[in-house]
């Protein structure tokens, strides 16, 4: 059992599976530039990682290109997107159940903080973090490790104290780099491979088996 005094908790591929909401706002940018995408599940790979990264890597955009792409999946996501996502059943049980032990969540996201915040609050997790930590709209603070190191100057948490949850090795580097272990979960975006390969301490490949490594066993 991992006994971390504070939980940092991604967002996407973690406490929620964002597939139709991300996929349809990436394809909604990608037609802005005349490429369309007739199988969405070629773009599962922007799951994660910060969005500029992504439109530049997979389809060699310009940093001022990708800034475009970035307005015009935001025109579609703010609108609609942001609530084509659902809860991964187990999540908010294990959440209570964490918070009930004296746990302290706090959710770390290279997501923009506002639209981070209207997902919470729109399924109703909001009351189990007592901060959220995300990047700004302007594209600052969107590297894991930068919004890791803001997450723990809003909680004054100790890194030592602390443990990531998230599904990408982005977490997982992000984390090691603020001195904070990480858990991968499988059953987001990120493989076991790259989630061992990048130093995870742990995987789970359900939130029950999360449960399993962060709470002492009981009924879930």
């Amino acid at each position: 059992m991992h006994d971390a005094d504070t939980l940092f908790w991604d967002l996407d591929g973690t406490s929620t599976d964002p597939y139709e909401g991300i996929t349809r706002s990436v394809a909604y940018a990608l037609h802005f530039f005349d490429i369309e995408v007739p199988d969405r599940t070629v773009l599962c790979p922007f799951i994660g990682p910060p969005l500029k990264d992504s439109f530049m890597r997979f389809y060699g955009f310009s940093s001022a290109d990708a800034e475009l792409a970035i307005a015009r999946y935001r025109d579609y996501f703010a609108g609609k997107g942001l609530f084509e996502n659902t809860v991964y059943p187990g999540i908010p049980s294990l959440l209570d159940a964490l918070e009930n032990a004296g746990r302290r969540h706090v959710l770390a996201t290279s997501k923009p903080g506002v639209f981070a915040e209207r997902i919470l609050t729109h399924f109703g997790l909001r009351r189990y973090f007592s901060a959220v930590a995300g990047s700004d709209l302007d594209g600052k603070r969107v590297k894991k490790e930068d919004v890791l190191r803001h997450a723990l100057e809003l909680t004054n948490a100790k890194p030592a104290r602390s443990l990531m949850i998230g599904d990408r090795e982005y977490d997982v580097a992000g984390a090691r780099a603020v001195g904070m272990d990480c858990i991968g979960v499988t059953y987001g975006y990120g493989s076991e491979k790259e989630l061992s390969d990048s130093g995870a301490v742990a995987l789970a490949d359900s939130p029950e088996a999360l449960r399993r490594l962060l709470l002492p066993s009981g009924p879930f």
